[in-house]
């Protein structure tokens, strides 16, 4: 499915006024979210009903490719300190995230407009880069462009291992029965 901005990756929770993925389509019974994209995060996400698919496409060999638009013009450098992992926060300790292919997107992503505008113009320009990576720590690319000193606006999957988003509208969901990821 194209998870829209302003839903969390779930189907029941104690917290009020979340939108749910359960809003969007009627899923069948025991459907789960692999992996997860945070509320303020959109694009590709995998839903099953299969423990062992979860697992599987969870893990390292299987890379997720994000467009993140970056608040500034970023650097070679920046993408370059990306590329060699950086160090990150994640449950109150460092951690080097592992090496990851990174690049600057020449033109925006023709991405839908957001249904909540990220900011105008009079706060100064933005870049996209691109960012693969294998493995899947809590918002590990937002940590990551905010460690070289480029904080992440908007972000979204574009890719699961050879599944892509391609022209999917935010909240569409395609049924695939099998499915190669590469």
């Amino acid at each position: 499915m194209h998870k829209p901005y302003g839903y969390i990756s779930q189907f029941i929770t104690d917290k009020k006024k979340k939108k749910l993925l359960g809003e969007l389509h009627d899923f069948p019974a025991g459907t789960m979210a692999i992996g997860r994209l945070d509320e303020a995060s959109e694009g590709l996400l995998l839903l099953t009903t299969d423990g062992k698919t979860s697992e599987l496409v969870r893990g390292r060999h299987v890379e997720k490719e994000y467009y993140a638009q970056v608040d500034g013009l970023i650097t070679e450098e920046a993408i370059a300190r990306m590329q060699e992992g950086v160090a990150i926060g994640l449950y109150g300790e460092q951690y080097g995230t592992r090496p990851c292919t990174a690049f600057l997107l020449e033109n925006a992503p023709d991405f839908p407009e957001r249904s909540r505008r990220i900011r105008d113009d009079r706060h100064g320009p933005t870049s996209w880069v691109s960012i693969t990576i294998s493995e899947g720590k809590n918002r590990q690319v937002r940590k990551m462009t905010a460690a070289v000193g480029f904080p992440t606006l908007r972000l979204v999957r574009v890719r699961i291992g050879n599944m892509q988003l391609e022209a999917f509208e935010p909240g569409a969901v395609t049924e695939v029965e099998n499915f190669d990821l590469g």
